[in-house]
């Protein structure tokens, strides 16, 4: 797929072209902006929203970078905004400054695919979740998810490190609970 012609054909508004765009990115999108929510619902709603925000500004993309990377970080973005307007979503995010004990770096030998460990990571806290995801999954830093939040670098390291310390433990629950399971059926 040429992307450089497909966001000419959208910026002189074709339609064709603009549903194009979306059916090919909307599916990957989806997934980023659903870290992010606790439901499909406002996962739907983030998606539109940010696509909404993708034609609004194509205009500004260069072409120096992948297409999708670009509507990528339009999505955290637009995802971050969502949860920071949203009542239901304001309670949870929340971030402290507190100390933390230093986590483990026991890397626990665990067989969790994929879709268990997202699960895992959607049961976080909605404050844990999201600096979780920005630093591991989209690999922004500290500094970055601290501006990006309006906390400070430490309250981002703090934040991520109890999301770390209680997947760790969730895990180990897991790899206790299917070690049980397997002793069991034999």
């Amino acid at each position: 797929m040429d992307y450089n012609l497909l966001v000419k054909q959208c910026l002189k508004q074709k339609s064709d072209a603009q549903r194009q765009l979306y059916e090919h990115f909307a599916p990957a999108m989806f997934v980023v902006c659903y870290r992010y929510t606790k439901s499909t619902k406002d996962s739907e709603d983030i998606l539109q929203e940010g696509f909404v925000k993708v034609f609004k500004n194509l205009h500004q993309y260069r072409s120096e970078g992948e297409l999708g990377a670009w509507i990528r970080r339009i999505m955290v973005t637009t995802a971050l905004n969502y949860l920071k307007r949203n009542k239901k979503y304001q309670n949870e995010l929340s971030f402290t400054n507190e100390v933390l004990h230093p986590v483990s770096d026991e890397n626990p030998t665990v067989k969790l695919d994929a879709k268990q460990l997202a699960d895992l990571v959607r049961q976080l806290p909605t404050g844990f979740q999201t600096i979780f995801n920005l630093y591991a999954i989209e690999g922004y830093s500290h500094i970055e998810i601290a501006e990006m939040l309006g906390i400070n670098e430490g309250t981002s390291r703090s934040q991520y490190s109890r999301a770390r310390a209680l997947l760790i433990s969730w895990i180990e629950k897991h790899s206790s609970v299917s070690k049980r399971e397997s002793y069991a059926g034999k």
